[in-house]
């Protein structure tokens, strides 16, 4: 995959905060993917406490077996340390270099962090998604923003994320009483198709399948290479 980055990386906090604020008019909040996902990635970062550099794993899965058809990860040193709200400015380089080892193009991804559920409305889902060109939706395991109130118990059940009284994702249980995952949209896509998406792809875990693989790959990664 081809790589066209909107902004420059090597920035401050100031400058860091403008550009999240430039792009999130850019976010398209309505579906423009096909109603047949053929292929369906997803994203994860891992690092170690005090070490500087970050891992980044991606892998495409097929949307209808949810196999492996293709990984990719690499390594570099962070650009920025860990400021909360600006996670993506430190992630967001060596998740796009493992992108760019990618051969096929999915038609979604999946991130495992949030996407306009976030104090700006730019979380790592919406950003990447915005550079990449590509329908993203961001999956956390917790809420970043936003209240709700608790989903039914079964699988499917979902409840409104809403902050400043606009809904800005979903609280979806994907298995039966067990903890709900916190969707938003990230661009290119609904808050509805998002949560249809994440659903489709956890059939027997908590976590969707394309983040579960891509959490298991980046860890087995950072643990060969950092010990």
């Amino acid at each position: 995959m081809k790589i066209k980055n909107l902004h420059d990386w090597d920035v401050d906090y100031r400058a860091a905060v403008a550009i999240q604020e430039g792009l999130r008019g850019k976010l398209i909040l309505e579906d423009r993917l096909s109603k047949n996902i053929r292929f369906v990635a997803g994203a994860d970062v891992s690092c170690n406490r005090g070490d500087d550099r970050v891992w980044a794993a991606v892998v495409v899965l097929d949307a209808a077996t949810l196999e492996v058809i293709e990984e990719a990860g690499h390594s570099e040193r962070a650009r920025m340390p860990y400021i909360p709200g600006l996670l993506s400015f430190r992630e967001g380089p060596v998740v796009l270099k493992a992108f760019e080892k990618l051969r096929r193009r999915p038609d979604a991804i999946l991130f495992d962090g949030q996407g306009i559920a976030h104090p700006r409305g730019l979380g790592l889902a919406s950003h990447m998604g915005l550079i990449l060109g590509i329908p993203s939706v961001g999956c956390a395991k917790t809420r970043l923003i936003g209240s709700f109130e608790e989903p039914g118990d079964r699988r499917g059940s979902h409840s409104p994320l809403v902050h400043e009284g606009r809904q800005i994702g979903a609280v979806l249980r994907t298995k039966d009483r067990v903890k709900p995952v916190f969707v938003s949209p990230g661009h290119r896509v609904s808050i509805e198709r998002a949560v249809d998406i994440v659903l489709a792809c956890a059939r027997r875990y908590r976590i969707p399948e394309p983040t579960r693989q891509a959490h298991m790959l980046v860890n087995k990664m950072r643990k060969e290479e950092a010990g």
